[in-house]
């Protein structure tokens, strides 16, 4: 189901909006997960759940966690990069 959706509407206190998603099998997708709620990710075989979990909101988590780390803990952990997103708003930092 696609629906038309103002992103700039969406509270990011409330919600974590993922626009653009392009990794993988994840087509340019615009997404919007409700925070501090169960979210369950569903979808036929190869439709890119496991893109958006681990590879686009986990890694942007753990990215922004090392990020707030000071330089020095920083040197001995490998570099992270982006996921390929426009933006990821409202998510926090992942152990």
């Amino acid at each position: 189901m696609q629906a038309n959706i103002n992103l700039s509407e969406i509270n990011p206190k409330e919600n974590i909006i993922i626009k653009g998603a392009k990794l993988h099998n994840l087509k340019n997708i615009n997404v919007v997960i409700p925070r501090n709620k169960l979210v369950v990710i569903t979808g036929l075989s190869g439709s890119g759940k496991s893109s958006l979990a681990f590879d686009t909101l986990y890694a942007e988590g753990q990215r922004r966690y090392v990020e707030s780390l000071s330089s020095y803990a920083r040197q001995f952990l490998g570099r992270l990069d982006k996921p390929k997103v426009d933006f990821i708003k409202g998510i926090a930092p992942a152990i």
